[in-house]
């Protein structure tokens, strides 16, 4: 049994990457570069804004054409687009909305909403099915990869890793699209669209299992994977080399000396997920007809509401960046404790 746990790692297995350690130069150095790495995504994300002013500038059309009857006059259009500010250079337009972010006053839609309110309305629902989708990924990714570093080079170590290839690379309308055909449609198990109620989010818990199921499955994928290739990378540390020597049982080498080591590979891979469910969100919502931030943001590109669409960016890049902030501390804490 302990020879599992030492084995070479199964030719199925991909390449792990282990993150750079920093040297023994304690906190305050860790500090600094979570502050530089923090500065350089908020500059990023100031582009990201910029592309998608210059995105929605060039597409047909725009919000006061949008947000007037099919029938208005060239009249009443030129009013409108004087009224929102259309009339007004982009770069105006950019740095008199971006002004107003320090305040957190994300502008004003086309139909008059605030965007900060809109997107208080929806963004809770996108955050509990990203947060169930997130919670089963790492479970079944763990879970996955566990099994199957306690077997390596077996059948089940290759099956696992080929499965998760495939799996890593089907896009959430695909995965999204056999589910409903096989539990909605076939078995008439599950609902295939999502009923509102009158707090705003789904009508029953029912609901949310084809959602969560259509975000997670390629990302439980890709997380077994990563986590598998860390542990595997692990098991050769020798630490791990002693605790199997001293007869502990393998599970117990995996969980208490493979595991923490393989911390920071796994964060970053569950970091980059948060990412992949967030952008994935605007496909399965817009399927299910959940009612997220996603079907705000895909009615906002139809409508041409550059405000909205940048509140949208602005809201899930935040929480986005919060997720890497915890993935930074997590690796930077783990290389401070091992030598």
């Amino acid at each position: 049994m302990a020879e599992r746990l030492t084995a070479a790692r199964g030719p199925a297995a991909p390449p792990a990457w282990r993150p750079d350690r920093p040297s023994a130069s304690g906190p305050v150095s860790l500090f600094l570069r979570g502050a530089a790495a923090l500065a350089q995504r908020a500059a990023l994300l100031a582009v990201l804004l910029v592309a998608v002013f210059a995105a929605m500038e060039f597409l047909p059309g725009d919000a006061a054409r949008s947000s007037l009857d099919r029938g208005a006059s060239a009249a009443a259009v030129a009013a409108r687009r004087v009224e929102l500010g259309l009339d007004q250079p982009l770069w105006s337009r950019l740095l008199r909305w971006m002004a107003g972010l320090p305040a957190g006053d994300l502008g004003v839609t086309s139909r008059g909403e605030q965007v900060a309110e809109v997107i208080g309305r929806h963004f809770p629902g996108t955050l509990l099915l990203g947060g169930l989708a997130f919670a089963v990924t790492m479970v079944a990714a763990l879970a996955l990869a566990g099994a199957a570093a306690l077997r390596p080079s077996s059948a089940l170590d290759r099956a696992i890793s080929g499965t998760s290839t495939v799996v890593a690379a089907l896009p959430e309308f695909v995965v999204a699209s056999v589910l409903v055909l096989v539990f909605a449609l076939w078995a008439d198990l599950l609902p295939a669209v999502t009923v509102t109620a009158a707090g705003g989010g789904p009508a029953s818990a029912a609901m949310l299992v084809l959602p969560v199921l259509s975000l997670a499955v390629p990302q439980i994928g890709w997380n077994a994977r990563v986590a598998r290739a860390a542990l595997a990378d692990e098991c050769t540390a020798p630490h791990v080399e002693a605790a199997v020597l001293d007869g502990l049982p393998p599970r117990r080498v995996l969980l208490r000396h493979v595991l923490p080591g393989s911390l920071p590979t796994i964060a970053a891979g569950a970091a980059t997920s948060v990412g992949m469910l967030l952008g994935g969100a605007v496909v399965v919502e817009t399927i299910f007809n959940y009612p997220g931030v996603g079907s705000v943001l895909a009615g906002a590109v139809r409508d041409r509401d550059t405000p909205l669409v940048a509140g949208v960016v602005v809201v899930t890049s935040v929480a986005i960046l919060a997720v890497l902030l915890v993935a930074d501390l997590v690796r930077g804490w783990a290389s401070v404790r091992r030598p």
